[in-house]
């Protein structure tokens, strides 16, 4: 059988393979401590559990329409305004199956063969492969602790190139945690704009970043550039991994393109989970998913300063996400080394800066702290005596 160059060019997501290596030494008995994988532990909220139930009984479970439940686009509208300010049509919202399917369908849509796109280095590596697989030429911008490894506009301008057609921008970020600053992140926007350039920007962990001192959440890059592509995800701040349901926000220009690829990739995305997601935007839901944004806050504290503790260095503090993204270079193993032997040994499984980009790809490492307290208790006193074991 002859496989596709598309489908032999896509790296593993190592993430899920040190997952893998995790599931199997579990199946041999031992307890592994699961640090590697973005998934928070608490599940969705009650009431969307509850509002499943109903759905699943009292109701045929047929198609929605290709870009999602009226309802539906009319509460995430509706949550834009009151969590963020911003006056957002729900016409120019797409439910699409998970946040990785509003990715495919914004780059199906903006992406010609050949087009160079700008990411920086590090950033989740699915952003990328989606990109490549529809002809994209990806650029990896190095980036720096200085920066918070984002982008700024300073990096942009240096990378831009006469094929440069988009940008694409995750903050907060995935391995990093940190977040571009609005005001650079409005400028980068603007550069973009005024070179005739697209803008996807990936905002699903927005909501489970820090408040600011008056008590504020971040603001969409929607507050001050109304034409970039937006994804967001049920996944992160309400809990729902494996609901596969999420949403992007277009300019009202790109909605009918949308429509069509989405018809033709995937029908509409799972109709149980989508009326059950009405329920997110309850006040009950939205209170419950608050306190566990502010879980997360304890959590990161717990994780920095066990970390600190133990000799593992963090050079830029998340404020976001549930992520930190920590320096082994000086334990004189490769990030690789350092994961494999800390999955073997200690059993504890993280993810190496190889599924990030090149930059930080031997030296630093991905702690997820979507773990319960007492799984990342554990998880640091096993990598402190793992650590140990190196001096």
């Amino acid at each position: 059988m002859r496989i596709s160059q598309r489908a032999q060019s896509v790296a593993p997501f190592y993430a899920m393979e040190f997952g893998k290596h995790a599931a199997a030494l579990e199946a041999e008995g031992h307890r592994v401590v699961k640090l590697s994988l973005g998934e928070p532990d608490f599940g969705a909220p009650p009431a969307v559990l509850d509002a499943l139930r109903e759905a699943m009984g009292s109701r045929p479970m047929s198609y929605t329409g290709a870009l999602g439940l009226p309802e539906l686009r009319q509460a995430i509208a509706r949550f834009y305004g009151d969590q963020h300010g911003v006056d957002v049509d729900p016409g120019r919202v797409v439910v699409t199956a998970g946040a990785s399917a509003a990715l495919v369908l914004g780059a199906a849509a903006l992406v010609d063969p050949g087009d160079e796109v700008l990411i920086a280095d590090p950033s989740y590596p699915c952003n990328r492969q989606i990109a490549e697989s529809f002809g994209a030429r990806v650029t990896l911008v190095p980036t720096s602790a200085e920066s918070r490894y984002q982008l700024d506009t300073a990096s942009v301008r240096s990378y831009w190139t006469d094929r440069t057609r988009g940008i694409m921008v995750a903050s907060p970020s995935n391995p990093t945690g940190t977040s571009v600053p609005a005001d650079e992140l409005a400028a980068i926007c603007e550069l973009a704009r005024e070179r005739d350039a697209w803008r996807i920007v990936d905002e699903i962990y927005l909501d489970l970043g820090d408040h600011d001192a008056q008590g504020r959440p971040p603001r969409s890059v929607l507050s001050y550039d109304r034409e970039a592509v937006v994804i967001n995800s049920f996944s992160k701040y309400f809990g729902m991994t494996g609901w596969r349901l999420g949403w992007c926000v277009v300019p009202e220009a790109l909605v009918p393109a949308l429509e069509r690829l989405a018809q033709n990739y995937m029908i509409c995305a799972s109709t149980p989970a989508q009326y059950a997601a009405l329920a997110c935007f309850t006040p009950g839901s939205l209170a419950v998913c608050e306190e566990r944004r502010a879980e997360f806050g304890r959590r990161r504290a717990l994780v920095l300063d066990g970390l600190e503790q133990i000799g593992l260095p963090v050079p830029v503090p998340p404020d976001g996400a549930f992520y930190v993204y920590f320096d082994v270079s000086g334990t004189g193993l490769s990030s690789w080394e350092f994961c494999g032997r800390a999955l073997q040994e200690a059993h504890v499984a993280l993810t190496p800066g190889r599924d990030f980009g090149v930059g930080t790809a031997e030296t630093h490492v991905r702690l997820s702290y979507a773990a319960s307290a007492d799984e990342l208790r554990e998880g640091i006193a096993r990598l402190g005596k793992f650590v140990a074991t190196l001096a």
